[in-house]
């Protein structure tokens, strides 16, 4: 296994994590953002606040996008496991 194939996997390893972790986290973005104009337009300074519906929006991307990201992780980790004896040998 050469630098060049190591750097490859790195690299697709490193996309697929962006690629799995960007719905959630763009969706717990914008309810943050959301809730945070909120606080500001009614003054309301609560924890509870913030943190509530992000974990709701977290748990519903999950739901909604669970399927697909689970596919996709096993995809990878079977193209990965499959081509070990191509690297070794």
């Amino acid at each position: 296994m050469d630098s060049q194939q190591v750097l490859t996997a790195g690299q697709q390893g490193l996309t697929l994590l962006l690629l799995i972790s960007a719905p959630v986290l763009l969706v717990v973005l914008l309810v943050g953002l959301v809730v945070s104009i909120f606080q500001a337009a009614t003054q309301i300074n609560e924890a509870t606040l913030s943190f509530v519906p992000k974990i709701v929006a977290a748990v519903a991307v999950l739901g909604f996008a669970g399927p697909w990201m689970m596919t996709t992780m096993v995809e990878y980790l079977q193209r990965t496991l499959l081509s070990i004896p191509s690297v070794v040998g």
